[in-house]
Parts: C-alpha cells; sequence; structure tokens
C-alpha cells in the first residue's frame, strides 16, 4: 500500500518500461551512468527511434543510440578512455556524418543533446555546433 506523502515515486509503483530499461543499459555499456541524462531526455530519444513503420524501437537501435548520446556527453578523450579507440573512431565518424548530412537519426540525436546542454563543450567547440532555426 502507498500512502500519502510516500516517497515511492511513479516509477517505484509501476516499474521502469522496457524502453526506459534498454536505454539505461545502452547508456552504461558506452560508459555514461543513465542518472547523468535527465528522463526526459531519454524518452525523446526513445521516440527519435520510433517511425510510423516501426511504432516500438527494435532492440538493436538501442546501443547505437546510447553509444552517441554518451559520446556527446563524454566528449572524445573520457569516451576513449571507457569504450577504447576503436569506438571513439567509430563514434567519431558518425558525428561526423551526422552534422555533414543535417538530417537523420544520428543528426536528430546530436540536436537532442545539444537543447538539453549534455554535449561536451570540446565537441561543441570542436565541430562548431549550433541549433539552426527553420525560419
Amino acid at each position: 500500500m502507498v500512502k500519502r506523502g510516500s516517497s515511492i515515486g511513479f516509477f517505484g509503483i509501476f516499474g521502469r518500461s522496457e524502453d526506459m530499461r534498454r536505454l539505461d543499459e545502452a547508456l552504461r555499456d558506452a560508459g555514461l551512468h543513465p542518472a547523468q541524462v535527465p528522463e526526459g531526455v531519454k524518452l525523446a530519444a526513445v521516440g527519435l527511434m520510433t517511425s510510423e513503420e516501426t511504432p516500438e524501437p527494435p532492440p538493436a537501435a538501442y546501443p547505437s543510440v546510447g553509444e552517441l548520446m554518451a559520446f556527446c556527453a563524454l566528449g572524445g578523450e573520457l569516451f576513449a578512455h571507457e569504450n577504447g579507440e576503436a569506438r571513439l573512431a567509430a563514434a567519431t565518424r558518425r558525428m561526423e556524418t551526422a552534422l555533414e548530412a543535417g538530417e537523420g537519426r544520428d543528426a536528430e540525436t546530436v540536436l537532442l543533446m545539444l537543447h538539453a546542454k549534455l554535449i561536451h563543450p570540446a565537441l561543441v567547440d570542436r565541430y562548431a555546433i549550433r541549433a539552426e532555426s527553420e525560419d
């Protein structure tokens, strides 16, 4: 029984959704503790993985999104420390491709991290990342 004023939150009563658990696991696997990312940002990231064709993100989508989110948040040096040079090189290529294309899931993930103020300042400087309005 949950009493009024109890400290059990919404997730404590109903549990976390499978989507959120998968994204948390992907973030951990990439070296970023999930508590470093606000729940709203994680919900938005899960939303980026869906489409009309795939209303539920496939399990294989989470590691990729979690890795890019971790790269954005940690920056290159700490990401390499946590994941190795090969994963750093892959994440760097993804970032460069996303920024060049300006659209797609990776670009949307980078933009999400930028707007959430979770992108590492060194990456912002290195790639001159900024959000452009469509005015």
